[in-house]
């Protein structure tokens, strides 16, 4: 568990630092490489404080239970080799009320969305999105925003505008998210190479990735769009404008 060195004293529910407002975060995240580049963000913020970076659901309960610890943010994975993140959600909320968790996932079904905001999440974002600046994302939460990748609020309206007391501002609010943004760079290419009716060791060899590789982006490609064939991507993408119209 690495834990930030004494940098301002507690006060409230924020530590001041020379005269600051700063806010205490505790990243949860299984992958050490993301795991510190989120850290390496929340660090160099100086309205922030990296109070704890964990990566299981057992040394983030453990970290909570600490009556020595306290935290305003909690940052999470749910996909984590002991449990959900979701558990750590609620721990943190229940020990912490003001504590205001934000998801980072791969995750992007609807189910797990809808989870996450009911456990307490004010934020959803996925790491296909994820901005290079985590620490930019978390200080627009602190101030009221509540941050969601266009992908993910797509899925979410989606429910409700396919049903008939679906309100027309709502419909409204998905036809103006960015369509571009449910596709990260290499899925878009991945999906324009598909319609043009390349294989899938042809993509690879083009893209000068593996043929496991384009598979993986191909397997995202289908939850994004909830598909299960290249056909069915294919339909869906031109239906939602992803792709351009036939010549």
């Amino acid at each position: 568990m690495a834990r930030t060195g004494g940098c301002g004293y507690a006060r409230g529910r924020f530590t001041l630092r020379q005269g600051k407002q700063v806010w205490r975060v505790l990243v949860v995240e299984d992958d050490p490489q993301m795991r510190e580049f989120f850290a390496a963000s929340v660090s160099r913020c100086t309205e922030l404080q990296l109070a704890g970076s964990v990566g299981t659901v057992a040394e983030a309960k453990a970290w909570l239970d600490d009556d020595a610890n306290t935290v305003e943010v909690l940052l999470t994975d749910l996909g984590l080799p002991d449990g959900s993140g979701l558990e750590v959600i609620r721990h943190a909320t229940r020990l912490h009320p003001r504590c205001e968790p934000l998801v980072i996932s791969m995750f992007g079904d609807e189910d797990n969305v809808l989870a996450s905001i009911e456990a307490g999440a004010l934020g959803y974002i996925h790491k296909d999105s994820a901005p290079d600046d985590i620490a930019q994302t978390i200080l627009e939460m602190l101030g009221g925003a509540s941050p969601i990748s266009p992908m993910i609020a797509r899925k979410v309206l989606s429910k409700y505008v396919s049903s008939k007391a679906a309100a027309p501002v709502i419909k409204k609010e998905l036809a103006e998210l960015p369509r571009a943004a449910l596709l990260s760079p290499r899925e878009q290419k991945v999906l324009e190479l598909i319609a043009r009716g390349f294989s899938y060791a042809e993509i690879a060899r083009l893209q000068a990735v593996t043929v496991h590789t384009v598979q993986t982006h191909i397997k995202n490609l289908y939850a994004k769009l909830s598909v299960h064939s290249k056909n069915e991507a294919v339909f869906e993408a031109s239906r939602l404008g992803l792709l351009p119209p036939p010549a």
